[in-house]
């Protein structure tokens, strides 16, 4: 079945940004930028967004025309719109905002029980709320809280990275995995706490420098974590479980990091039953700055392919859906928009990572259809 691109879903100034992103054609995938409501191929200079994202003026990248951008399509079609990240590894980060602290400190203390959420969320809230929301990381401040929190019995593995001196940065998809707007996202099936995580992605390229963001859903499973930490792989990496997008603004004179620290993000989640789930998360809360979690991330490692990095979610929905303490869970046909006026709209319908189209174009498969359309330009 094919979705036609919706252009609402796009920056509220996108006449005045530069968008790239990837295309699906007949020949296999490509990297495009949007002008004026065109969509071009920019293959010929750049094979892949890694490649674009080097380049010293990216925005300037000449292309031949494809379609408008209403021809864009999801599911099928001459033109259908991918993630725009391709070769570069997927990071996120957790634990950034005092919310999430919180919330994944109760996880661990319910073992992943929903049920008995509310009643630790009551007494958390109470005895660590205020000291979490106002200590900066890694701080003396910070290192106070910690010796305090041990003594009263309240320390968390958790606590650990969302105060002390080092983030938690993980990897949370394969290359090539991630999905884009209007595709079907995944929750295990045998999961029965999740949520979705709206976050705002920075893109950084081969060099370390960051070059644009976009929006992403960092798709959790709270009872496969809330288990066990060492569960956080399952609860992370499943098939469709990442979904990035529409496109990767990229900086330039009127877009910036400064308007990433001060992004605002609005989630609705509509579910098959009715349900409506609305949240709201301000970036200006966030426990680190952005450039320090990309220099923590970047910290005895290179990325020669560049990264995109999820900053982490001020969002954990606790409001109950079918039963009264259990708090907010995924149900399939769940409808989520993420949505930041300066990023756009990144839309996603939820079903299982059993029931999710497969993933099966890898690296491969890229270089091959690469490889196909060199032969053909002769």
């Amino acid at each position: 079945m094919s979705v036609s691109f919706d252009v609402a879903a796009l920056p509220h100034d996108h006449r005045a940004a530069t968008l790239a992103g990837r295309v699906m054609l007949a020949e296999g995938p490509v990297p495009v930028l949007v002008r004026d409501g065109r969509v071009l191929d920019i293959s010929r200079t750049a094979p892949t967004t890694a490649d674009l994202f080097d380049l010293d003026d990216p925005s300037s990248v000449a292309g031949r025309d494809l379609c408008a951008i209403e021809d864009l399509t999801v599911g099928a079609g001459p033109f259908e719109l991918l993630s725009p990240l391709d070769l570069q590894c997927v990071k996120a980060c957790g634990v950034t905002f005092a919310v999430s602290a919180i919330e994944r400190v109760i996880e661990e203390r319910a073992r992943g029980d929903a049920d008995q959420a509310a009643a630790i969320r009551g007494e958390l809230e109470a005895k660590i709320g205020g000291g979490i929301r106002s200590v900066v990381p890694g701080s003396d401040d910070a290192a106070r809280l910690k010796a305090a929190l041990i003594e009263a019995g309240m320390w968390s593995q958790y606590l650990e990275v969302a105060i002390g001196p080092d983030a938690e940065v993980f990897t949370k998809a394969p290359v090539l995995s991630a999905l884009g707007w209007g595709a079907e996202i995944g929750v295990r099936s045998d999961s029965s706490w999740n949520n979705p995580e709206p976050e705002v992605v920075l893109v950084a390229n081969a060099f370390g420098k960051v070059v644009g963001a976009t929006l992403g859903n960092d798709v959790n499973l709270r009872d496969f974590e809330g288990r066990s930490a060492l569960l956080l792989g399952k609860a992370k990496d499943n098939n469709a479980a990442c979904a990035v997008g529409p496109f990767v603004r990229l900086f330039d004179a009127g877009f910036g990091i400064d308007d990433v620290r001060n992004a605002e993000l609005d989630l609705v989640i509509d579910g098959p039953e009715g349900y409506r789930l609305e949240g709201h998360s301000s970036m200006n809360q966030i426990s680190r700055d952005p450039l320090e979690l990309i220099r923590q991330t970047l910290s005895e490692h290179q990325y020669p392919d560049g990264f995109a990095l999820f900053l982490g979610t001020l969002f954990a929905p606790i409001q109950d859906r079918d039963h009264a303490g259990r708090g907010f869970t995924h149900k399939v046909g769940d409808v989520v928009r993420i949505h930041s006026p300066r990023l756009g709209t990144l839309t996603n319908r939820v079903t299982t990572s059993k029931d999710a189209a497969p993933w099966n174009f890898g690296i491969r498969d890229l270089y091959r259809s690469m490889a196909a359309r060199y032969a053909q330009a002769g």
